[in-house]
C-alpha cells in the first residue's frame, strides 16, 4: 500500500481547523455567541488545536515519505 494514513488525517484536521479559526476570528467581536461558553472564543481555540494537530500529522507524513519501509527479518533455520 502506498498511502500513508497520516496524509488524509492531516489534511482533514488542518482544513477543519482552518475553517474554525477563520470563523472564530470573524465572530470574535460578537459577545452574544460566546455567552454560553463564559465569553471564551472556543471556535478560535479549538480551531488552533485542530490545525496544529493536522500540521503535525502532515509533517510526520512528509518526513516518512523518503524512508523506505523496513522489511521484517525472517528467522534463519
Amino acid at each position: 500500500m502506498g498511502l500513508d494514513i497520516r496524509w488524509p488525517i492531516g489534511l482533514m484536521f488542518s482544513l477543519v481547523g482552518a475553517i474554525m479559526v477563520i470563523y472564530g476570528l470573524i465572530t470574535a467581536s460578537d459577545a452574544e455567541i460566546y455567552k454560553r461558553s463564559l465569553g471564551i472564543n472556543v471556535n478560535l481555540i479549538w480551531g488552533l488545536v485542530l490545525f496544529a494537530f493536522g500540521a503535525i500529522m502532515l509533517t510526520l507524513a512528509w518526513r516518512a515519505k523518503g524512508t523506505p519501509p523496513q522489511p521484517a527479518e525472517q528467522e534463519k533455520k
